[in-house]
């Protein structure tokens, strides 16, 4: 059986993207490595805190095998992390592991729950306003998305916490009390969920407004339109999927971000998610339960942006994705 252009064409893309994707999954894992190392001082009298005890400074040197060569230690952390071994905690002697088994999960939800609801809210968005282009509905949502976008995380947070849970009493503050387990108290995470969803929404309704207008405008949708095509065919069965493609992409970074980069948002509603694991470890100078993070994050960067690739490259298949 022969193998048309277009499949080989997509095959030879999907090859580069992966051995991309497993070379800077490995670049990651040793600029992790090669940043602990390059910290200056003695790392166990730093991690021992400021009254250092020659015991505890002796057991931490022994628990990280500061002793030994570097090369060999990478070896050793590097060979386990494809099994799940990401060392133990200095401050707990947990394996990091759990560490993030146990913040991964409330993260997960709050991700999950904002692009459940930002995909139909951003894509609605945009529709709505490349629909109405230059008119009324289309100025408001312009002005609207670009005012909420201008705001931070925080500052928008502080604001929905004063208004909503302080004055108003109709949401709680912050997820005290709620352990893990914030499924249990769905209230306690409207606010989180506000707040993450507030800047993708934004973003996402602006690419696909200026995805459809741009193939609205094209000759292809104006010779559809002179055939007698319908215009709800020529919007969403045309134009639409010209502006799925970099919407993809937008949305592997909103997902990156929402796994990777909600700290402020999990600290000010108090979420134990792998934000909060990741300042207590820092406040704590627990320098394997930082190196796991950092490598998880890493990970999922990595991820997530070659699958959007692929998926882009697929809705989009006669433009080549820069690999």
């Amino acid at each position: 059986m022969t193998k048309t252009p277009g499949t080989s064409g997509v095959r030879s893309f999907v090859a580069r993207r992966l051995l991309l994707g497993a070379a800077q999954t490995a670049a990651v894992v040793l600029l992790v490595f090669a940043l602990t190392e390059a910290l200056p001082g003695d790392a166990a009298v730093a991690l021992a805190g400021d009254q250092p005890d020659p015991a505890r400074i002796a057991a931490i040197r022994d628990a990280m095998d500061l002793d030994r060569p570097a090369y060999e230690r990478f070896a050793d952390w590097a060979a386990g992390l494809p099994y799940g071994d990401f060392g133990t905690s200095l401050a707990s002697g947990r394996p990091v592991s759990r560490y993030l088994a146990d913040g991964f999960g409330p993260t997960l939800l709050l991700a999950s729950l904002t692009l459940v609801l930002l995909v139909p809210l951003g894509l609605g968005l945009g529709v709505l306003a490349a629909r109405h282009e230059g008119r009324l509905v289309d100025r408001l949502v312009s002005f609207v998305t670009l005012a909420v976008y201008a705001v931070p995380e925080f500052a928008l947070g502080v604001l929905l916490v004063t208004v909503l849970a302080l004055k108003l009493a109709w949401l709680p503050p912050t997820a005290v009390g709620y352990g893990t387990d914030l499924l249990a108290h769905p209230d306690g995470l409207v606010l989180p969920v506000l707040v993450l969803l507030s800047r993708p929404v934004c973003s996402l309704s602006r690419l696909v407004r200026a995805g459809m207008v741009d193939a609205l405008a094209s000759p292809y949708a104006t010779h559809a339109r002179r055939c007698g095509v319908p215009g709800v065919r020529v919007r969403y069965a045309h134009a639409l999927p010209n502006a799925l493609a970099p919407a993809v992409q937008q949305l592997a970074r909103t997902a990156d971000w929402l796994l990777c980069g909600v700290v402020v948002v999990e600290a000010l509603f108090v979420v134990p998610g792998l934000g909060t694991v990741l300042l207590n470890a820092v406040a704590e100078r627990d320098v394997p339960v930082v190196q796991g993070l950092a490598v998880v994050f890493g990970v999922l960067t990595v991820a997530l942006n070659l699958g959007a690739d692929l998926v882009a490259h697929r809705l989009t298949p006669r433009s080549e994705v820069a690999a």
